[in-house]
């Protein structure tokens, strides 16, 4: 396996941290590579414009895909589009930490 650093490239987030994944190394082409990266990061493929080896380089075709090594910091850079929700934002219930019964509690 190739284990690889990836998220999304989004300046205005506070923290926008990696997440790792794996490829088989004798599937290393360039549609693995952006199928798992957004099924791990809940990101439609048909909304990444490019993938991006950090600090500046662009992932093109399958030949630098199988360049890539263990633990390189990738990003998908996604087409931005105001009629386009590219995320479903979760609601409170379903976001972690969230204790019901302490959001009714009155003093």
């Amino acid at each position: 396996e190739l284990v690889l650093k990836v998220r999304i490239q989004n300046p205005n987030l506070r923290e926008n941290d990696f997440i790792e994944i794996e490829l088989d190394r004798q599937e290393l082409t360039y549609k693995e590579l952006l199928r798992v990266s957004c099924c791990e990061l809940g990101v439609n493929p048909e909304h990444v414009q490019k993938i991006r080896k950090l600090p500046n380089t662009m992932l093109r075709k399958d030949k630098d895909v199988a360049r890539l090594q263990d633990f390189q910091e990738l990003e998908l850079v996604l087409t931005v589009s105001d009629k386009n929700l590219l995320f479903r934002v979760p609601a409170p219930s379903e976001q972690s930490g969230y204790n019901k019964k302490a959001s009714e509690l009155t003093y």
